[in-house]
């Protein structure tokens, strides 16, 4: 990335990973963790890129939770938390009599996360290393979310079926998913268009769906939520923050494209600067990809 901050890289927290994860008294997480099919960067380098992300994401956001009902005295997991950015909004809306537990497959995103804790001075937010993929969530929480996730699974709906088990009955699930080929620019450009492509095929080659957003509200009838709904937010601007996370995204998925030899190293270069030139341009317009959000219950029965 070319926007760089004070934190370094750290090595994974060892330590943490000893013994079973408690979670405030209130049960165990499955650390099983391989993160083979996710084509963004991880580490500090794919910390960053989320911290962007969340700046442009937080007004959304916190829309979503108002209206899914997340309330102060919350029990709350953030499925997928990265360097704990949603987590961080969480603890602050549930306060001192709620609870969140961020999980992640990312030692070193959790390790900064936890730095960020001592620097916030918070007492209720938590961070684990454990794959909603492959692992049991065996806690109970009144709100589970997770953005940004199952499109990188294989098998979203078994993941699905895992929150489903975590949300304690009447508890609510917020599932936020891209739906990657509703991506926009203006005017028309040779290099973001190269770079949905790639990304689009990247995600394809691991098995995973670039696509899932129009899914989600069936995936979550599916699982056993009830009352779901759904809303569409896609952020776009000719300046900010946002026309920046489409270079960002192409630096960070170039390890995957050239794993999958999709791409040449030079071309990936060229992409990369190409995007950053559109994006300073001000008279252009960048989006994120089209974002679906979807809500629903588990029952109380």
């Amino acid at each position: 990335m070319r926007a760089a901050s004070d934190l370094s890289p750290v090595e994974p927290d060892r330590n943490s990973a000893r013994g079973g994860a408690k979670v405030s008294g209130r049960g165990t997480i499955s650390k099983k963790s391989k993160g083979r099919d996710y084509i963004i960067r991880g580490g500090f380098e794919g910390r960053e890129r989320l911290r962007v992300l969340a700046r442009v994401m937080q007004p959304s956001t916190l829309s979503l939770f108002h209206r899914a009902g997340v309330r102060a005295g919350m029990d709350c997991l953030d499925v997928g938390c990265g360097g704990g950015d949603v987590a961080f909004e969480l603890a602050r809306l549930v306060g001192p009599g709620g609870r969140v537990l961020g999980v992640d497959i990312d030692e070193i995103k959790l390790k900064l996360a936890r730095r960020e804790i001592r620097a916030r001075r918070l007492a209720n937010v938590e961070f684990q290393l454990a794959d909603v993929a492959e692992g049991e969530l065996s806690a109970e929480f009144d709100f589970v979310y997770a953005r940004f996730v199952l499109t990188h699974l294989r098998d979203p709906a078994k993941a699905l079926e895992r929150i489903y088990k975590a949300t304690r009955p009447g508890g609510v699930v917020a599932v936020v998913d891209i739906d990657f080929c509703g991506h926009f620019c203006h005017p028309n450009n040779a290099a973001f268009e190269r770079y949905v492509e790639l990304y689009t095929q990247a995600a394809g080659r691991r098995g995973c769906d670039p696509n899932i957003g129009p899914r989600l509200p069936e995936l979550l009838s599916k699982s056993g939520f009830h009352g779901v709904q759904m809303n569409v937010i896609q952020p776009a601007a000719m300046d900010g923050e946002v026309k920046l996370i489409s270079p960002i995204t192409m630096e960070n998925i170039a390890d995957a494209v050239l794993t999958e030899r999709l791409a040449s190293r030079k071309e990936v270069d060229r992409i990369v600067a190409e995007l950053y030139d559109f994006a300073h341009d001000p008279s252009t317009i960048l989006s994120l990809p089209r974002i679906v959000e979807a809500w629903g219950y588990r029952s109380r029965a």
